[in-house]
């Protein structure tokens, strides 16, 4: 039985999958590869990058890491843009041809932009611009305008 087993394993056209592909695709997705720009890089179609994912566990685990990383970094940057924050920075100045550096803080202000893209998107719920109405629709005018039917 576990002849036959390894003789059906062997049919068929021979994986193009390699280990190190592993560790690319981590390093991809870091730099937001999609599914088909993988296949693109691998040289092979999108159909076989999802298998691959069905077969190879650390195959998927990398696409995961790194898709997830990239996404961390992109919110670290999109919170910081929303309130403001400081980078150091480098000011050269020229005096009487003498090359003189200094240290400084520069403060980028913060981007209301980006801080409604973050609250829409971390509580929708709370900051859509939306405002859900209730309508009541009815054919008694005075059942509408609370009148009282014994007056």
């Amino acid at each position: 039985m576990a002849d036959a087993k390894e003789e059906k394993k062997k049919m068929g056209r021979p994986t193009l999958y390699k280990p190190e592909y592993a560790e690319q695709a981590f390093k991809l997705c870091l730099l937001g590869a999609t599914d088909e720009s993988l296949a693109n890089f691998f040289n092979v179609c999108v159909t076989t990058i999802d298998k691959w994912k069905l077969a190879h566990p650390e195959f998927v685990g990398a696409l995961k890491a790194g898709k997830e990383d990239a996404d961390a970094l992109v919110a670290k940057s999109l919170f910081k843009r929303a309130i403001g924050h400081s980078v150091p920075e480098t000011k050269v100045f020229n005096n009487q041809g003498e090359i003189i550096t200094h240290e400084v803080e520069r403060h980028i202000p913060a981007d209301t932009t980006a801080a409604i893209f973050w609250l829409k998107n971390r509580n929708p719920a709370r900051w859509r611009d939306r405002v859900e109405q209730k309508v009541v629709v009815s054919d008694d005018f005075d059942e509408l305008m609370g009148a009282d039917d014994e007056s």
